[in-house]
């Protein structure tokens, strides 16, 4: 029995809705999205490694340094609140590169390990899935080849069947080609049995393979790759949510650098901050006493009051007498040239007595420390001697003995060092003037002020001039040569006073354009940017250093080979800061 076609036809297998080309794309873009995923966590953590490197770099830029300029601003609260933000800013940079870590070691590290198994898997069931198509297939093609055969055998022995029939009516054929032709058509009929046996049992198979392969082979296979796509988008969701984790876990952190932040700002104090800078300033000169009134009329001669603050140079003799403080770096005299070279008197005879008495009794108890520390040190070589001497075999107590007596010269020097300070720091605190100087000047001034005015009807002011060279030059008359008179005064002449006595503010007598910067670091120097223009106000004696200023208040020495100078035809014309 030759089967029906349309049955034939409905035992082709439904190639077209095996989906394997469908889902080998959609997997492939879910690798992809790892992919893409992973490199977005990596650019991330870049970011904050390089925002970590950068706080960091600002942080460390705007660390203090260490000299004796950065340790006299440590005393106030708000460049300690300052230095306390950027410790926290540091370690808030610390936090970020903390992300940064996480993000590498629990995200990227991990997704880029399960890549490559992720890959390895897809690999293995898409080539369980072809192997199983092309076996299906290979059966559908032997099927195929089976059936055309019986199909080809059910015709030749039709056709045997119906030549031996004619054979047989055809009364002029002999017997012996009918029997042949009978044979024949009996071999085409068995030969079109066996075909038969042969296809059905080919379609028996491969309706058995046909049905394991839809309802088993294939369905496994997409249920492996199912189960893979959710376990690669379980794993991103995994990701995701550690990757919002790791910046939550350092939020406290955070938050204890900001709060720290925070109580550094709340614990500036501004008056504390100003009764510093009263402290770290103060001078503990003697005010300046009234101006006395000036008799012109009688004998037409000038005299000049013993307390102004615009005498001549005669007014050095006069204790009294105090000029302005603010430029006393620069006074002119016998240590002018170690002030511009950066050396400090060892007696501190540069500073203004208040400051002279702050520093010579930092120098007794550094001092006194070193003492200290030197007997600690006595005391210990002595306890070891002692254990030597009762236990000789532990060591030789005549082997202690040049150090202690290293340790002994040492104490001696030390202590007479503490001795000449305390000498010096005995005649600062004997000349600084006490509390009521004031008020008995104020009352000398009442006394002779009472006197002067009922005998004179003119008065005026003696104003200096400043020369080129420093010293000040007296305004002269041509009808009226006047002379300075001193008026004794009960006050005591002190050698400190004198060397601020001759101090005056110069007249500039040019510019000057630096050439490249210079730090400043010393006492007496000014520190300069690349470019910047100064006024000149001394030039160069022969020493390698140019005076100049920048405003009123900032003034100083610079090296001259780092300035280009230009200096004015006429100095004396130049004008000057007052």
């Amino acid at each position: 029995m030759i089967p029906r076609r349309d049955t034939v036809d409905k035992m082709v297998p439904l190639q077209k809705r095996d989906q394997f080309d469908n889902l080998e794309k959609h997997t492939q873009w879910g690798i992809e999205f790892v992919e893409k995923y992973t490199k977005f966590v990596k650019e991330r953590s870049e970011i904050e490694t390089n925002y970590a490197k950068q706080i960091r770099n600002l942080s460390k830029k705007y660390q203090p340094k260490k000299n004796s300029k950065e340790e006299e601003e440590s005393k106030y609260t708000f460049c300690r609140a300052f230095l306390t933000t950027l410790n926290e800013l540091n370690d808030y940079a610390g936090q970020h590169e903390v992300i940064s870590e996480n993000l590498t070691s629990l995200i990227i590290t991990e997704l880029a390990r399960y890549l490559q198994e992720l890959k390895t898997e897809r690999k293995s069931h898409f080539h369980d899935g072809r192997k199983a198509q092309q076996h299906i297939e290979s059966s559908w093609k032997q099927l195929e080849a089976s059936k055309k055969r019986f199909e080809r055998e059910c015709k030749e022995a039709e056709r045997a069947q119906q030549y031996f029939e004619k054979m047989d009516a055809d009364i002029n054929v002999t017997k012996a080609d009918v029997e042949k032709a009978r044979q024949q058509a009996q071999m085409r009929h068995q030969m079109a049995s066996d075909s038969k046996s042969e296809y059905a049992a080919y379609l028996e198979k491969f309706n058995k393979e046909q049905n394991e392969h839809y309802y088993t082979i294939i369905p496994n296979i997409f249920q492996k790759l199912q189960d893979m796509e959710e376990k690669r988008i379980e794993r991103i969701s995994v990701c995701m949510k550690t990757f919002a984790d790791v910046d939550r876990q350092v939020l406290p952190i955070v938050g204890k650098c900001l709060d720290g932040m925070t109580n550094a700002a709340e614990s500036i104090e501004p008056k504390a901050d100003s009764k510093q800078v009263v402290e770290s300033f103060k001078s503990g000169f003697e005010p300046p006493g009234d101006v006395e009134f000036e008799d012109y009329g009688q004998a037409m001669k000038r005299t000049v009051s013993e307390t102004s603050l615009s005498n001549t140079k005669e007014s050095k003799e006069k204790p009294g007498v105090k000029a302005k403080s603010k430029l006393w770096p620069f006074i002119k005299n016998k240590n002018k040239l170690s002030l511009k070279l950066g050396s400090v008197p060892e007696d501190f005879s540069h500073l203004p007595p208040e400051q002279r008495r702050k520093k010579l009794q930092g120098k007794i108890d550094e001092l006194s420390k070193d003492i200290q520390k030197e007997m600690d040190q006595r005391d210990a070589l002595t306890k070891m001697k002692d254990v030597y001497i009762k236990n000789p075999q532990m060591g030789d107590p005549a082997s202690v003995d040049p150090r202690l007596t290293e340790i002994g010269q040492n104490i001696e020097k030390l202590q007479s060092e503490v001795q000449k300070f305390e000498g010096w720091l005995a005649e600062v605190e004997e000349r600084m003037p006490s509390k009521s100087d004031s008020h008995r000047k104020s009352g000398l001034y009442e006394t002779q002020n009472s006197t002067t005015v009922s005998n004179n009807c003119a008065q005026d002011r003696e104003r200096p001039l400043s020369s080129p060279d420093g010293s000040y030059t007296e305004e002269q008359n041509s009808e009226v040569q006047v002379k300075a008179q001193p008026i004794p005064t009960p006050t005591t002449t002190t050698e400190f006073d004198d060397e601020f006595d001759d101090e005056e503010v110069l007249p500039t007598i040019g510019t000057c354009k630096a050439l490249y910067p210079f730090e400043g670091h010393n006492e007496g120097t000014i520190s300069v940017a690349e470019g910047e223009l100064l006024y000149v106000i001394e030039e160069d004696k022969g020493d390698g250093w140019t005076r100049v200023r920048r405003n009123e208040d900032e003034e100083g020495y610079v090296p001259t080979s780092y300035v280009e100078v230009f200096l004015e035809t006429n100095a004396k014309g130049a004008m000057t800061y007052i």
